[in-house]
């Protein structure tokens, strides 16, 4: 029997984090609805809630929030990287050399300590400094000029000022925002929580795992499928051009970004929320072509391949009215789920084995070695 590709429908473990029901489509935070989530608390409270197993009281997310105001600057060294690298480098690997970098300059991290205790600190400095090198990274290589955080503001509100390199005062630009990072913060064992936790499981340390789950984040296939949906929309620029290139694409059997979910089959329980907020923005900054194109999309894919977008479909439209560069969808992908990364890591070495799966050999049967001069 052949071993199922990309290990589809096989339980690699046991998790207490998340919940994707797919019977009904719907997704679950430690047993919180992921849309009354979205409705009634902010990320931050998210964050906690993934870590600490709950939603905070008033005093502790007000400490929590502080830490993170009070950890938001990054060490010179990274600004130096920033200004070093070339403008056609993705940010994603920036991304990745910062956090090996954060993780070399914590004098506390020391290969074996991986306690509860300390891995929560780790993961708390990270969900603080991660936007800063964001923003930066992108900002710096671009000959842009840095943007240092903002301790009065609040984490969104910091991070998309910090992008955009001005303040932004839009009630309406940071909900969208925010909820956006709620959507993308936790996922069950999807492939860069899974990287993860395999690096987590040889017992290296919570930087460590992070970077893997980044490098395996940074694929279009995962969550650079964001920034290929927007340069898609582009690509088609038109309403009345809409159904024609999605049906050729159907036609091609092309991969068309932003549809389809190895888990839902009947849409994905992020959507609504994220397509409501984007067509908002629409109707507030009076540009519809976007959310034009996307409805169009959606429903010839729906009618002719019964096929549903995924989260990254309307996040990258609301981004794009935002205008965050297309090039930062994945970056900011990743500053969000490093709670679901966190998570794990943590729920990983609190009960430890190592992730090691076999493999059923089908390369040649035995052979004998040839002299040189004879093959």
């Amino acid at each position: 029997m052949r071993a199922n590709k990309g290990l589809a429908g096989l339980i690699a473990g046991d998790t207490a984090i998340s919940k994707v029901d797919v019977s009904t489509s719907s997704l679950w935070y430690r047993g919180y609805d992921i849309n009354e989530l979205c409705e009634k608390t902010s990320f931050l409270e998210v964050a906690y809630l993934l870590l600490h197993n709950d939603l905070p009281n008033i005093a502790q997310l007000k400490s929590f929030e502080e830490f993170e105001k009070e950890n938001r600057d990054i060490p010179d060294i990274l600004y130096d990287l920033f200004k070093s690298a070339p403008k056609y480098g993705h940010p994603m690997d920036l991304l990745n050399q910062s956090v090996s970098i954060l993780g070399t300059v914590d004098e506390k991290n020391i290969l074996g300590t991986n306690s509860q205790e300390e891995n929560l600190i780790k993961s708390m400095l990270l969900i603080s400094k991660m936007p800063t090198v964001v923003a930066n990274s992108y900002r710096l290589s671009q000959g842009l000029k840095a943007v240092k955080p903002d301790k009065n503001l609040s984490y969104s509100e910091n991070f998309l000022s910090m992008i955009l390199g001005k303040e932004v005062k839009d009630s309406l630009s940071v909900k969208t925002f925010d909820t956006s990072m709620i959507l993308y913060a936790e996922h069950g064992y999807n492939a860069s929580t899974f990287s993860a936790r395999v690096t987590a499981a040889t017992l290296s340390d919570l930087y460590s795992a992070v970077s893997t789950a980044i490098g395996t984040l940074k694929g279009p296939l995962h969550g650079g499928a964001n920034e290929q949906v927007m340069y898609m929309l582009k690509e088609i620029g038109s309403a009345d051009r809409a159904e024609k290139i999605t049906l050729e694409k159907i036609r091609n059997k092309e991969k068309i970004m932003g549809f389809g979910h190895r888990l839902y089959r009947t849409g994905d329980s992020r959507t609504g929320v994220m397509k409501r907020l984007g067509k908002e923005l629409a109707t507030k900054f009076d540009v519809s072509i976007w959310h034009d194109i996307s409805d169009i999309m959606e429903k010839t894919m729906i009618e002719k391949k019964d096929i549903y977008p995924n989260l990254d479909f309307p996040a990258a439209s609301a981004y794009y009215l935002l205008g965050i560069p297309i090039e930062l969808y994945t970056p900011i992908f990743a500053a969000s789920r490093v709670t679901g990364w966190a998570a794990h890591i943590i729920e990983q070495h609190n009960d430890n084995r190592l992730i090691r799966p076999s493999c059923d050999y089908v390369g040649p049967s035995a052979r004998n070695v040839q002299s040189i001069l004879k093959r």
